[in-house]
């Protein structure tokens, strides 16, 4: 059977199991796993979805997760997402009733058609080549995340003088993967341009090699790890370009001598005489810039930062900061700018709240929130961004002014000398407390950052409650999900009656309405 033939097979054998076309409310997949939001869980054939040769294994948690492996979720999901298109096109048109309430599906949907329009417009050069960047590095963040937390660990021992024979080995373990990142990032590189990954591995290699302290270029006496990963990422593009023009031209008879000889030959004197000395002047030009920017404007500084993070993602251009916020963690420990981003995710937060308190009457997006809300503590704000707020329109605007205005507490306490940084790179939210660093003591660190998380929840709040909400918008979305008996009545128990606030601000349920059921969430 072909490989798309048989990934559709599999994408059609597990449809039927989770309840057809009509109970699938989202699709997305990550590294390993297909993941859908559904209408009704008790559609779900767990039992039958297990036995599925391609099916490893199910999980449930804010999504219904099938695990299919690296690799096989990727040509599952659009086989999968064709077949509920194609099952939703072909569904007759509902009939005719009374007006039909805004669900937490309906926002799903088009939380969904925002991001699908968005990737497309994402695709271009640039933005793809942001992508790859972004690929180069996304597969360092766990260690980073590892290292970074041992890190923390150890300097905590070291300050309280504790265990002093087992915070050397704790150090080695937080330094050793930053000592030799650029071999990762080469390797990385390679692989995502098309070349041979080791061979990228090996030139980037060369910036962290002791033995160049004995080498001068440009005047001055080169030192090890000098021009870090953006020598790495430029030493090995160079190799791959130059491996290959070799496969190119050099016989086959004599291609595995000749190709891995001339492409680390060439790249790696290119990369000596002149990569490490430029990649060093911007690295360093980096650094620079950021702590005088913080130390100078910290406050508008954060305040910017803050506020337009949540629209960078959207656009796809954040990914151009992972290699600056790489750098500043090679160079000084930590980088001073993700404390500041992370701004962006409280106001989501504090937004997503409003929401809540003031759309009393929709049950379903109420459980979205309630659902997706710890998550955005955490830091993992898409749901609640392709969810709740964003099709919302407004609610995404005023949960960018909470972020700025958290941004704008951790930057002017940048600004004062009060220095906030991260260790790590990929959590936000509360899960990046165990990154923390700065300059003045974890517990000044921890504080200021905790102050910024507050002040964004709640200038999100305050914005989204007061300005997140036109009168028509409230009496479109402040609607019940209940059924009204007359209309079950009349049709059987199946269409769907929607109650609008009569005032357009927010009110409660009709005493004696039991809440309906709606999707656990998005």
């Amino acid at each position: 059977m072909a490989t798309e033939d048989k990934n559709r097979a599999t994408a059609a054998a597990i449809l039927p199991l989770v309840g057809g076309a009509a109970n699938v409310a989202s699709i997305a997949h990550c590294m390993t796993r297909l993941r859908l939001g559904l209408h009704d869980r008790s559609l779900v054939d767990d039992e039958a979805l297990k036995a599925l040769p391609a099916v490893m294994g199910v999980v449930e948690d804010d999504t219904y997760q099938i695990v299919l492996g690296p690799g096989t979720v990727a040509r599952v999901t659009p086989e999968f997402e064709q077949l509920v298109e194609e099952a939703c096109e072909a569904a007759p048109a509902p009939g005719p009733g009374g007006p039909a309430a805004v669900s937490a599906d309906d926002l799903a949907a088009q939380g969904a058609a925002i991001k699908a329009q968005q990737k497309a417009k994402n695709a271009t050069p640039f933005k793809l080549f942001l992508r790859k960047i972004a690929n180069i590095f996304v597969p360092l963040i766990p260690a980073l995340i590892g290292c970074g937390i041992i890190a923390g660990l150890n300097g905590l021992l070291v300050n309280l003088q504790w265990l002093p024979a087992v915070t050397p080995a704790l150090a080695a373990m937080a330094s050793g993967f930053m000592a030799l990142i650029a071999v990762f990032v080469g390797y990385n590189t390679a692989k995502e341009f098309g070349g041979t990954p080791i061979l990228g591995g090996a030139v980037a290699a060369i910036i962290v090699f002791p033995g160049v302290a004995n080498i001068d270029a440009f005047g001055q006496t080169l030192s090890p790890g000098q021009g870090g990963v953006l020598g790495a990422l430029g030493a090995a593009v160079l190799a791959v370009y130059v491996e290959k023009w070799c496969r190119r031209w050099v016989p086959e008879a004599l291609d595995v001598l000749v190709t891995p000889t001339l492409t680390v030959l060439i790249s790696g004197l290119v990369t000596i005489f002149g990569l490490m000395f430029v990649a060093g002047e911007i690295s360093s030009a980096i650094g620079t810039f950021a702590d005088w920017l913080l130390s100078n404007g910290g406050a508008g500084a954060g305040f910017v930062l803050g506020g337009l993070f949540l629209p960078l993602v959207m656009l796809g251009l954040h990914q151009a900061l992972i290699p600056i916020h790489t750098t500043l963690i090679e160079q000084q420990g930590y980088t001073v700018l993700l404390p500041i981003l992370a701004m962006a995710g409280a106001g989501q937060v504090g937004a997503a709240m409003a929401v809540y308190f003031r759309l009393p009457r929709n049950e379903s997006i109420r459980r979205t929130i309630k659902s997706a809300l710890p998550a955005g503590l955490l830091g993992v704000g898409e749901p609640l961004i392709y969810g709740v707020s964003l099709p919302l329109g407004r609610p995404f605007i005023t949960a960018c002014v909470g972020g700025a205005f958290g941004g704008g507490f951790v930057g002017l306490f940048n600004q004062l000398g009060d220095t906030v940084g991260s260790t790590a790179i990929g959590p936000s939210g509360w899960a990046l407390f165990p990154l923390l660093d700065g300059n003045h003591g974890l517990g000044s660190t921890i504080a200021i950052y905790a102050g910024g998380l507050f002040v964004g929840y709640v200038a999100g709040f305050l914005a989204t409650y007061f300005f997140g909400f036109s009168k028509d918008l409230l009496t479109e979305f402040n609607v019940s999900q209940e059924p009204a008996p007359s209309t079950i009545a009349a049709t059987g128990g199946t269409a769907p009656s929607a109650t609008p606030s009569s005032s357009g601000g927010p009110d409660t349920p009709d005493p004696g309405t039991d809440p309906a059921k709606a999707p656990a969430g998005v």
